[in-house]
C-alpha cells in the first residue's frame, strides 16, 4: 500500500472542530502550496467524520483518515466514461528504472506478463461491452516477447495505443516487431518529459533523450501516428513551451501532446496524492488482478478483483464501488457539525 507522508503537521491539541481546530486548519492550509499534504495529528474523536466532511464542502481532499490535501485535482475535461477505455499492463519488466515510475518497474523487476490468450479473451469481451479503446502498457511492452500477438488480438475488435519509451525498438526482432504493427490500428504514444536531455535524463537516465527522440523519428518515418507524453510537475512547467517547439519540428501536432504529473504512487517520493476517490475509473487489467486506475496498479486499495477475466465482473464491481461513493458522500455532507 502507498505510504502518504505528510508536506506539514498540525497538533490540533485535543480541539475539535467546536472549540477552535477549524481555525487552525485554514491558517494551517493557508501556509501550504497547492496540493500540498496536511496531516492533523492529537484531535478529538469526532474530527475524522468532521474533517471529511469539510473537504467535501472547501474543495479540498481527504486522502487519509486525519490527511488533507490542499486544493482538488484539475480534472480532464473529457473523462472516459466507465466501460469505454480499457488498460492492458502486458509487463511490469523495462529497461530503465524511472525515478516516479508508477508501475515500479526496472530491469530487475518480475515481468508478470500478460498472457495472449488473457488479452484475446477481455478484448473480446470488452468490446462486446460497447468499449472503443484499448491502451498497453508497462513496464516496456516491446519487452513482451509476444507484443505483436496482443496487438493482433486487440485490433481485431478495437484501435490500439502502446506505450513505450521508445529505445529498444530501433533494430532486431523488436524493430521487426514494430514494423508489423497495423499503421492504421495502432498508435504509438512515446514518453518524452522535455526539449533538451537536462530533465528527461534527470528522471529516466543519461542517454535517454537521445534515444528516446530517435524512437519518435523512426515510429513516423515508419508511418506510425506518434502521440508524445511528458511527466512535467508545476517547478518544471517552463518545459512544455520548448517540448511544444521541438515536436511541431518533428511534425508532431499539439493535439498529440499529453502532460501528465508525477503522482506520488510506486517510485516516486514526490508529486501529487492521487487516491481511488479521486480518479475517475480506467479498469485495467494485469496478469494477476484488475485495477481501478494505471496509475495505482502499485497500490492494493486500487486493485477492485484478483483475477482478470471475466471483464464484467470487474465492470460490475466497479459500479458498485461507485455508487457506494455516491451515499457517503451524501452522507457525509449531511453529517457536518456547526459546533
Amino acid at each position: 500500500m502507498t505510504v502518504i507522508e505528510a508536506d506539514a503537521v498540525l497538533d490540533a491539541g485535543g480541539a475539535d472542530f467546536g472549540n477552535g481546530l477549524l481555525l487552525k486548519l485554514h491558517a494551517a492550509l493557508d501556509s501550504l502550496a497547492d496540493e500540498a499534504v496536511l496531516e492533523v495529528r492529537d484531535a478529538a474523536s469526532s474530527v475524522p467524520e468532521d474533517l471529511a466532511a469539510w473537504c467535501v464542502l472547501t474543495g479540498n481532499t481527504l486522502v487519509g483518515p486525519l490527511l488533507v490535501r490542499k486544493g482538488a485535482i484539475e480534472a480532464e475535461d473529457d473523462v472516459p466514461p466507465l466501460g469505454t477505455r480499457l488498460w492492458l499492463y502486458s509487463n511490469f519488466d523495462c529497461n530503465l528504472a524511472c525515478t516516479y515510475c508508477c508501475a515500479e518497474s526496472s530491469p530487475r523487476a518480475v515481468a508478470r506478463r500478460l498472457p495472449v490468450d488473457v488479452v484475446r479473451s477481455a478484448v473480446r469481451e470488452f468490446a462486446a461491452e460497447g468499449g472503443s479503446e484499448v491502451f498497453v502498457t508497462g513496464g516496456e511492452p516491446f519487452m513482451h516477447p509476444e507484443l505483436g500477438d496482443i496487438a493482433e488480438a486487440v485490433i481485431e475488435h478495437l484501435p490500439l495505443t502502446i506505450l513505450t519509451n521508445g529505445m529498444i525498438y530501433q533494430r532486431g526482432t523488436r524493430r521487426a516487431t514494430l514494423e508489423a504493427l497495423d499503421r492504421e490500428r495502432v498508435t504509438l504514444q512515446i514518453s518524452l518529459d522535455s526539449a533538451t536531455p537536462a530533465l528527461h535524463d534527470r528522471s529516466r537516465g543519461a542517454g535517454s533523450f537521445a534515444r528516446a527522440l530517435a524512437g519518435i523519428e523512426l515510429a513516423r518515418s515508419l508511418g506510425f501516428r506518434v502521440r508524445v507524453a511528458a511527466t512535467i510537475d508545476p517547478a518544471d512547467a517552463d518545459e512544455i513551451g520548448g517540448l511544444r517547439e521541438l515536436l511541431t519540428s518533428e511534425g508532431i501536432r499539439d493535439g498529440d501532446l499529453v502532460v501528465r504529473r508525477v503522482a506520488r504512487q510506486g517510485f516516486a517520493e514526490g508529486g501529487v496524492v492521487l487516491t481511488r476517490e479521486d480518479l475517475a475509473p480506467e479498469p485495467t487489467v494485469a496478469a494477476d488482478g484488475v485495477w481501478w486506475h494505471p496509475v495505482g496498479v502499485t497500490d492494493p486499495t486500487f486493485k477492485v478483483r484478483d483475477s482478470p477475466l471475466p471483464i464484467r465482473a470487474a465492470l460490475d464491481e466497479i459500479a458498485r464501488i461507485l455508487g457506494e461513493a455516491e451515499t457517503e458522500r451524501d452522507h457525509i455532507r449531511h453529517a457536518f457539525r456547526c459546533a
